[in-house]
């Protein structure tokens, strides 16, 4: 039979104040730095509103929790962003090792209430397909900004890359091959605890994301380090990584210049687009996640699903 065994605490050896720091600062680093300062920064906002009714932020109580969420949907915020806040209260209280108000019933209903509610439309961005990005690439000029550019494009189109995985990449990154380029990506957003994964990126015919790439390094003359940099006037690349923002910028102005409405074009079109095109030349979804790295297989069906909408319909032919 198994009993439990009662150990005397005070036989215990005391665990000494640096190793209970280091221990915290490994706990707060389960979450990326953008993450953190993001769930800080929304927590100061829900500590004001608190401090405002004289009631406690940390602990807080489920209607205190509860009332926040509402005022936040009343103030025309979306589900999303609240659903954002409802994460850095619990975070916050996580941290403190105190009971989070965010798993109480009354909090959870509120928050479905607000999802139900609150009717948004989409804004998912569309995607730059092929022929779009051949359109763009061929946009860019010669210079060291325009190459720079161009080879931003189709890699970031070519191997489906999130902005942030994109401004990531150093030298060391990318292995040529025969076929084209092995890139390994270090960390993403689906790959928190930095193991790694290593995707292909092939030749093209008439644009080519290998050959993009090699220009862009050898003119701006980068051997280690970020690949993709700022440009100033005057073409000189400075020593320092482009920003994730820089790439939505880009591709919207791009998008612009082939006569797309820019409004509605964003960093993930690149990535979208990748997959919406490789959808329509009947690619697998196994293969498409090779290179997307997608978990859910269902989030990757859509963008079949969307593809083939018009493609063999059952309504075709009736009328």
């Amino acid at each position: 039979m198994n009993a439990l065994v009662m150990v005397d605490s005070a036989a215990l050896p005391a665990i000494p104040v640096t190793e209970i720091e280091v221990a915290y600062q490994y706990a707060l680093n389960e979450k990326a730095p953008g993450t953190r300062e993001g769930y800080r920064r929304d927590f100061e906002l829900f500590k004001v509103w608190c401090s405002a009714r004289g009631v406690d932020a940390l602990p807080a109580s489920a209607e205190t929790t509860a009332g926040y969420l509402a005022s936040l949907a009343e103030s025309g915020l979306m589900p999303a962003t609240i659903g954002r806040r409802v994460s850095a209260i619990r975070y916050a209280h996580k941290l403190a090792n105190l009971e989070s108000p965010t798993d109480r019933e009354a909090v959870k209903a509120t928050m479905r209430g607000i999802r139900r509610t609150v009717q948004l439309p989409s804004r998912r961005k569309a995607p730059v397909l092929a022929e779009v990005m051949h359109k763009m690439s061929r946009a860019a000029a010669l210079h060291l900004k325009g190459l720079r550019d161009r080879a931003l494009l189709l890699l970031g189109f070519s191997g489906a890359f999130r902005r942030s995985e994109l401004v990531a990449l150093d030298v060391g990154d990318v292995e040529p091959a025969d076929e084209g380029l092995r890139i390994t990506i270090r960390k993403s957003k689906t790959d928190q605890e930095g193991r790694g994964v290593t995707i292909a990126i092939v030749k093209g015919a008439a644009c080519c994301p290998c050959r993009a790439l090699m220009e862009w390094c050898q003119a701006a003359k980068i051997e280690s380090g970020p690949i993709f940099r700022p440009v100033r006037k005057g073409g000189r690349v400075r020593d320092a990584r482009l920003s994730a923002k820089s790439v939505c910028d880009i591709t919207k102005a791009y998008a612009g210049l082939v006569g797309l409405d820019s409004a509605t074009i964003g960093a993930h079109s690149l990535r979208s687009g990748f997959l919406t095109s490789a959808a329509r030349r009947g690619a697998s979804v196994f293969k498409m996640r090779d290179v997307s790295r997608h978990k859910s297989m269902d989030v990757l069906s859509a963008y079949v699903r969307d593809a083939d909408l018009f493609r063999d319909h059952a309504g075709m032919g009736l009328l």
